[in-house]
């Protein structure tokens, strides 16, 4: 699968430092995968360590789920 300049562009934004030191990932998903890629989120950025969590989320027409994840950039 090949990803055109402004793909990419967009998935940079959606995946930036803000200045409170947290990386956030925003994705727009079917209800079901949405509840499985925060789980994997959370499972490779455990809360004890990253203070990962959903930041926010909202249901979008159709059904599908908006959500954005934050963690800290470094365990340390």
């Amino acid at each position: 699968m090949s990803f055109r300049p402004r793909d990419l562009a967009g998935r940079m934004a959606r995946r930036a430092s803000a200045p409170d030191g947290f990386v956030r990932e925003t994705f727009s998903l079917p209800r079901e995968e949405a509840r499985a890629r925060a789980r994997a989120f959370l499972k490779s950025y455990p809360k004890a360590a990253y203070m990962s969590e959903v930041e926010r989320w909202r249901e979008l027409p159709g059904g599908a789920i908006e959500f954005t994840m934050h963690r800290l950039g470094t365990a340390d």
